[in-house]
């Protein structure tokens, strides 16, 4: 550090230390813990005891700066030195193994990770045995600082990373070019800004071209007419960006490689702003041309121009001025209620609601400007025939969920009975109406199964909203006590029904009689129906069954709690619909981020793949080795895949652990090319390699890790990294890869796809991100 970066950081911490301290200029332990912002009071009170130099109980300016500046400004001998004392709870000069568990079982607490006491210890042995490298039952401080040797990521940056108030704030320095003027963020949305030319192209022209018609008609009535002209193309435009089934189809032709069409939600967006600022000065300028007529005509006053059909302005009836109105509010009540704010704060139905206005919208058009049906009549055919052909299809066939599973942090995982003609690609959404839960009310999700899963569909939905949260508690609600048979009786006749199907389909050498009887108990357990028509026994499946299902039992187990249920919901589904995600298996290099429930859409991406897998499997017929081919179909171009899924919380793995699982038992054997999927796991809650409160936990998963082969935290084989991606190291990592062109696929938080998006550009990667 410099002489002036040494001043600014004193002066930074004396006013720190104030802020903190109070008058008595001295910080007692509570002070410290919650300026430290540490979760576990060891860490804090280890801190504390090693800070405070005198043992006087509190720390002085003078103490503190002593500590912290061996900290910041110390080598790596005076911080490993630190390290070793916080460790070294008795302070005898040794860490025995009583004194790393209680170290490591405070850095679990930190970390925000739970594992049983078992794994616990067996962290603990695995880090002391690593570093007793005498075997003398106790790790000296050459010891310790011999194994964080081989840990050089960890070296690079010791330090107290939660203590925030530790260093001054970083002053950025400011960009020499706007990134919108970069060659690169040129290059990624070429697409999208020729479309937005063209779009801004079309709408200055048609206002030029109307304006120029009613020349001598005056200022005001050329503005009026050339704002309602643009407003004939743009309130019909609208409407064509929603075209979801023929967008879908446009996906799969040449089109989707000229036009934006994964970006068809923020376009509609922004016309819905256009079409709010046109009607706003088209309404304006009328009204200055009316008081202009009321001065100088007298015929009609001012509030007659406006609210009465006595003028004769419009073609149908002379009322132009009150549809005008009308139309004004209807555009400002869908603007308002379509807001971020109304649809992101758990009231999506006033968003569903007032945005059905586009029907006396569009009929207000008609009857208001005389041009408008002339514009409106081929798109409003197609728009019509959408949604009669949605309706239409998702009536079709009696749809039911069959199966529920509640996962952690409110997560409903539903498995719907899928019908014959119900065709999709991997990472497509539909739209769900369940009208027990609301009868009116239609939801996007994406579809969390694969293609070739033939039997059913699998949704998984996050309790954010009100209609999620009313599905969420809908499902949990316990059955009465007393409804149901017995425990052990279901039990019972559970078994007998199992073996009863299994003596159809097999033969028994059992009497009839006794077949006989069992198929009397089975239709007896079938024709059982709870009072809550939503969810009854997970027995009610023995007769539902198919012969495959017997067969080949569906993935998700059976649980004998209430998070998992069978069960015969009445639904509707209107799709598939495509999304960006259809692009990836024409990628060559496929990059896959899912933040939290955003995994979801390439799940079904995943599950895909594993499909494929299997049948592209080769097995020597001389030994048991087994290998997976590179794969190569008409359909699929990617030669590598990398998979990152970013979570807060360690339960979050919980939602498709099992699914990642049989994909890395999959692609066990290495192939020829090398791993054609690697999987990525980070965990934001847990602090990271080079945080002092973490070392010694980081250390210790990554050698239980290299000794179990699996991870300790998900129990895959992919170690679960801490803290947040560096997206410049991952991004380069993957750039020297060469596996072909990089396209990079987002789903999670606006402001993390931000983030993504501009590291993205960086390395001249394409950036695709889930719209619905």
């Amino acid at each position: 550090m410099s002489a002036d970066d040494d001043a600014e950081w004193l002066q930074w911490m004396t006013k720190q230390f104030e802020s903190i301290a109070g008058e008595d200029k001295e910080i007692d332990l509570e002070e410290f813990k919650t300026a430290l912002k540490v979760k576990e009071s060891f860490f804090a009170e280890r801190f504390f005891a090693l800070f405070d130099s005198d043992e006087s109980g509190t720390i002085s300016l003078d103490e503190l700066l002593k500590a912290l500046n061996l900290l910041i400004h110390g080598n790596e001998t005076d911080k490993l030195r630190f390290l070793f004392q916080v460790y070294d709870v008795d302070g005898s000069g040794s860490i025995d193994p009583d004194e790393l568990h209680t170290v490591l079982k405070s850095c679990l607490r930190e970390s925000a990770i739970s594992l049983p006491e078992e794994k616990l210890d067996d962290l603990t042995l695995a880090l002391f045995e690593s570093a007793d490298k005498d075997h003398s039952g106790s790790i000296t401080f050459e010891e310790l600082k011999e194994e964080l040797e081989r840990f050089p990521e960890v070296m690079e940056n010791l330090t107290i990373s939660a203590a925030n108030w530790l260093k001054p704030p970083a002053h950025k320095k400011p960009s020499r070019r706007p990134r919108y003027l970069t060659p690169a963020y040129w290059h990624n949305n070429r697409s999208k800004l020729l479309f937005l030319g063209t779009y801004v192209g079309t709408n200055i022209l048609l206002f030029v071209l109307a304006a120029l018609r009613h020349a001598g008609a005056g200022g005001w009535v050329q503005v009026a007419r050339g704002c309602g002209q643009c407003l004939n193309f743009n309130c019909t435009f609208i409407g064509v960006l929603m075209l979801r089934r023929c967008l879908t189809w446009l996906r799969a032709t040449w089109v989707a490689k000229v036009l934006p069409l994964d970006q068809n939600v923020v376009f509609h967006q922004l016309v819905g702003y256009v079409v709010a600022a046109l009607a706003t000065v088209h309404t304006g300028a009328h009204v200055g041309n009316f008081a202009r007529l009321a001065q100088t005509q007298a015929c009609y006053s001012l509030w007659e121009y406006l609210f009465t059909t006595r003028p004769g302005i419009g073609w149908v009836g002379g009322s132009a001025s009150i549809t005008g109105i009308i139309l004004q509010l209807l555009i400002a009540l869908m603007l308002l209620c379509s807001s971020t704010f109304v649809r992101r704060s758990g009231h999506f139905e006033v968003f569903y609601w007032t945005h059905l206005s586009y029907i006396p919208l569009w009929a207000l058009l008609i009857l208001h400007g005389p041009h408008f049906w002339k514009w409106f009549v081929v798109p409003g055919c197609l728009f019509v025939t959408e949604k009669i052909v949605g309706l239409a299809v998702s009536r079709i066939g009696g749809l039911s969920i069959v199966e529920i599973n509640l996962l952690p942090s409110k997560v409903t995982h539903l498995v719907i009975k899928r019908p014959q003609s119900f065709h999709y690609k991997p990472g497509d959404y539909v739209y769900l109406n369940i009208p027990a839960i609301a009868a009116y009310e239609w939801h996007p999700f994406t579809i969390s199964s694969a293609p070739e899963q033939q039997d059913t569909i699998w949704l998984h939905i996050r309790s954010l909203g009100q209609w999620t949260n009313r599905l969420y508690e809908y499902v949990r609600q316990p059955e009465p006590p007393g409804l149901a048979p017995k425990r052990l009786t279901r039990s019972l006749r559970k078994k007998r029904c199992q073996k009863w199907m299994q003596d159809l389909l097999f033969g028994s050498s059992g009497s009839a009689g006794m077949v006989a009887t069992m198929k009397d108990e089975a239709i007896e357990l079938t024709s059982y129906k709870p009072t809550k028509p939503a969810c009854g026994s997970a027995d009610l499946t023995c007769a539902q069954k198919s012969e495959e299902e017997i067969l080949h039992p569906r993935d998700v187990p059976a649980k004998s709690g209430g998070n998992h249920q069978f069960c015969n919901i009445k639904c509707y589904v209107d799709g598939p619909y495509g999304t960006p995600t259809r692009r990836i298996f024409t990628s060559e290099h496929a990059v896959l981020i899912g933040a939290g429930i955003g995994i979801t859409p390439f799940a079904s991406i995943l599950q895909s793949i594993m499909y494929r897998y299997r049948m592209q499997k080769q097995n020597c017929p001389n030994c048991s080795y087994s290998w997976c081919e590179t794969l190569k179909d008409d359909d699929m171009k990617l030669r590598k895949v990398d998979f990152i899924w970013i979570n807060r919380d360690q339960k979050y793995f919980e939602w498709f652990v099992s699914l990642l699982t049989r994909l890395e038992m999959d692609q066990a054997d290495e192939e020829p090319e090398g791993r054609f999927l690697e999987m990525h796991m980070y965990m934001t809650s847990a602090l990271g390699k080079n945080d002092m409160k973490a070392i010694g936990l980081q250390m210790a998963l990554d050698l239980l890790a290299k000794k179990e082969k699996k991870d300790s935290i998900t129990g895959l084989r992919t170690r679960t990294q801490p803290g947040r991606p560096n997206w410049s190291k991952v991004f380069q990592k993957i750039a020297e890869e060469n596996k072909g062109k990089v396209q990079v696929f987002f789903c999670g938080s606006p402001a993390l796809a931000k983030v993504v998006k501009a590291h993205c550009e960086q390395f001249s990667f394409r950036f695709f991100k889930e719209n619905f």
